[in-house]
């Protein structure tokens, strides 16, 4: 087990779902920029990072039915699985690291909320943008958060990348469109602030 991989186990086995500062109880901006994509039930959504976040829960209570949900550690996908219960065989999970990542699937939705900045080198990014390319179809979308210029530098005890709006908006403008960007102060379980860049894409 590698360094990164083992303290991700780490932290998802021995701290509590609200003992981590990106909780939240309804992830309400992922699902704001979602809801604004006007997507098929049937789209096909990819949520990178996604570990025991709430999102599957509301995707699936939305009605969306083909959902994955990919995060570098086992324990957190395996929470997220058991609060789930029954539910979680209407989803697809996948244990890998988003630094690394390929995949000859076609998705409608790729969703990252604060995995993407964790990689900091430039080899890291790079097959990060090409993997997320080559993975979402004709006329899909991105949605994707990081910490903001304003943000921390840190999460986890782990150096960050922060984006701006316009620098986020440099990393696909290739391929893709923004279509709607904000910052957006984060709450912690702990009464900090943590100020995100989101933005939301269609390809061109």
């Amino acid at each position: 087990m590698n360094d990164k991989k083992a303290h991700w186990e780490k932290i998802y086995t021995t701290k509590e779902l609200t003992d981590v500062s990106w909780y939240q109880n309804k992830p309400q901006t992922s699902l704001d920029l979602i809801a604004e994509l006007k997507l098929n039930k049937d789209a096909r959504i990819i949520d990178i990072g996604g570990g025991d976040s709430f999102l599957v829960e509301y995707l699936l209570d939305d009605g969306y039915t083909d959902i994955t949900v990919l995060d570098i550690s086992e324990a957190a996908l395996a929470r997220a699985k058991k609060r789930l219960g029954e539910k979680a065989a209407a989803v697809k999970w996948i244990v890998a690291d988003a630094a690394t990542f390929e995949t000859e699937e076609q998705y409608d939705l790729w969703h990252d909320r604060a995995a993407f900045h964790f990689l900091t080198e430039e080899s890291q990014v790079s097959h990060y943008i090409s993997t997320l390319r080559k993975a979402i179809a004709k006329n899909g979308a991105v949605v994707l958060g990081t910490f903001s210029r304003s943000g921390p530098l840190k999460c986890s005890g782990i150096a960050i990348q922060q984006y701006s709006i316009e620098e986020m908006k440099a990393l696909l403008e290739e391929d893709f469109e923004a279509t709607h960007c904000e910052n957006i102060d984060h709450h912690t379980p702990f009464d900090t602030v943590q100020n995100f860049t989101f933005c939301s894409f269609k390809r061109r």
